[in-house]
This record gives C-alpha cells, sequence and structure tokens, in this order.
C-alpha cells in the first residue's frame, strides 16, 4: 500500500493529476487510459497497483475513486487507433486526451512509465513504476483496470469461445487456439503479430 502523499514530493503544486493505462499487452479490446486528481486529504486507503489488487478491492476502490476525486477523465483508445498509430503512440494520445478533456485543469501531471506524451510535456513528469509510489498514479492505474475489464467482459458474452472473462484478451495459451480454431473478432489489433497471419474482412 501506498503511504506517501504526491505533496511530499510536489508542494509547489495544488492539482496533481495522475495518469496511467490499462491493456498495452492484449490482443483484443481497447487501451483504456485514465487521469486523476485526487483532494489532499481524501479518505480513500488501500491505493495500490492495481496489479497487486483483487478484483473485489479494485472495484471497492474505484467506487471511492469516483466518489472522491476532484477531478478524473476516462479514455478509451479503440483497436482502429491502436492500429493506425501503433499501440505506445496510441497510449501516448490516449494520456493526453484524458489530460487535456480533465474537468479540472491540473497544475501537474505525474505519469507511469518513461514515455513522455508530447502535448502535454511542459507541465508533466514520468515516473517509472509510478502506480506504486505516488497514490494519484494509483488510482488512475485502478480507473483504467476496472474499465477495462468490465469492456472485456461486455466482449465475453459475445464472443464466449475467446473467454476474455477469464484472459482479457491476452495473449494466453486459451486464447491464442480460440483464434486458430475460430478466427478472429472485430475487435483483435491487426498490427499485433499473432493476428495479423489470420485474414480479416470486417
Amino acid at each position: 500500500m501506498i503511504t506517501a502523499r504526491e505533496q511530499v514530493d510536489f508542494a509547489n503544486y495544488r492539482k496533481i493529476a495522475g495518469v496511467d493505462e490499462a491493456g498495452r499487452g492484449p490482443l483484443a479490446g481497447p487501451v483504456v487510459v485514465a487521469a486523476v486528481i485526487l483532494p489532499n486529504h481524501h479518505t480513500i486507503v488501500g491505493l495500490d497497483d492495481s496489479k497487486k489488487l483483487s478484483a473485489k478491492k479494485r472495484d471497492r476502490l474505484y467506487n471511492e475513486i469516483i466518489q472522491q476525486a476532484e477531478s478524473y477523465k476516462i479514455e478509451i483508445v479503440s483497436r482502429e487507433k491502436i492500429d493506425e498509430l501503433n499501440i505506445l503512440q496510441a497510449t501516448l494520445w490516449g494520456m493526453e486526451e484524458a489530460v487535456l478533456n480533465l474537468p479540472q485543469k491540473p497544475d501537474f501531471c505525474l505519469i507511469d512509465g518513461n514515455q513522455m506524451p508530447q502535448r502535454i510535456a511542459t507541465i508533466s513528469q514520468t515516473v517509472i513504476k509510478g502506480d506504486g509510489k505516488y497514490q494519484s498514479i494509483a488510482a488512475a492505474s485502478i480507473l483504467a483496470k476496472v474499465t477495462r475489464d468490465r469492456i472485456m467482459i461486455e466482449l465475453h458474452k459475445k464472443y464466449p469461445e475467446y473467454n476474455f472473462l477469464s484472459n482479457k484478451g491476452y495473449p494466453t495459451k486459451e486464447h491464442l487456439q480460440a483464434m486458430r480454431l475460430h478466427g478472429i473478432t472485430p475487435h483483435h489489433r491487426r498490427s499485433y503479430k499473432p493476428v495479423q497471419q489470420y485474414t480479416f474482412d470486417f
């Protein structure tokens, strides 16, 4: 659990947005990016890297973040945008869009990772493994992860043979086998090598 607050390191800024994404690795579905500005004295307990939390805890924290955040924006980056730009550029574009469309303008942004989104570079700093270091980034990681998981659960209902409920679109052995048996869906990322061997006309 993260205990340090952003204000310890960035005392000159009042509104600090944490920015993170979920879903760069999967073969199917969108990338989801979130930007979150937390109040200085929020009461959210247990914020951490979303990957370290159970689904039940992520859902609880998701609701608390939505309720207590000063401002937040969730950006869903489509499969089409990923294939158009490539996954890195699509993710950076999503980060820019999430920050630029926050209802409240941030004074500063903490970006998870080591790649800087250029349109917000002058007010941002990258932080490697930031979702385990700063509460606002952890909050963004939770919003992004929960949102993306919910999208994949809905896709599972439409395409149960791929078991997106379990694999969330990642290239598991089961998912790859399903692609061999059933081909691909409109939600599979055409620019990803394991998908490129399949023909598609939709």
